[in-house]
């Protein structure tokens, strides 16, 4: 049985999905550490760690080809630029990647939450994604989504990101995880 205490959550900090893995991480004991940049409004104060202009420099990516990937548009603003610069330091930290949103009918996960998906899969890393749209788990294999009952944590340093549009089932879902992963 896994010790909580070996393990890190690497996440943002944001409302919605990323609170909710930062709460259930301090409810085990799991480590956690939440990637962010001056001046940008976090929920969770643990575990804090503020990126400075030079890291963040260093994972700056063409908004224009991240607009392409996804098939929609980002805005060319400073903060969402920041914003995408964090989830790639997450996702970068994490040995496996937990997302809480929506598949969308391309097979991209919806908002800013679909970039740490789509970073999930250009780093070759597990990728699991809670769909609250379809109420199940999916993890990305052979260039697609597959169904999985109930994945786990399995590795000591893990990414949880996700929607800041957090409905019942995805908070039930990010609970269900940590139960099944540190009974």
């Amino acid at each position: 049985m896994p010790t909580a205490t070996n393990f890190t959550l690497f996440s943002g900090g944001a409302q919605g999905a990323e609170a909710q893995f930062g709460h259930q991480a301090e409810l085990r004991g799991v480590q956690e550490v939440n990637f962010t940049f001056e001046g940008h409004r976090i929920e969770r104060t643990r575990g804090i760690r503020v990126l400075t202009q030079e890291e963040l420099a260093k994972k700056d990516v063409s908004l224009s080809y991240v607009s392409k990937l996804l098939s929609r548009k980002f805005s060319n603003g400073p903060q969402i630029r920041m914003v995408l610069r964090t989830i790639m330091h997450q996702v970068d930290a994490g040995l496996e990647v937990f997302v809480v949103g929506a598949i969308q009918d391309d097979g991209t996960v919806k908002g800013g939450t679909g970039w740490g998906a789509e970073f999930a899969k250009i780093c070759n890393k597990p990728l699991f994604v809670f769909c609250q749209e379809k109420n199940g788990w999916f993890t990305w294999e052979n260039e697609a989504w597959v169904a999985v009952p109930a994945p786990a944590i399995t590795q000591t340093h893990f990414t949880g990101t996700g929607t800041r549009f957090l409905e019942e089932n995805g908070k039930a879902a990010i609970a269900d995880l940590f139960a099944r992963s540190f009974p």
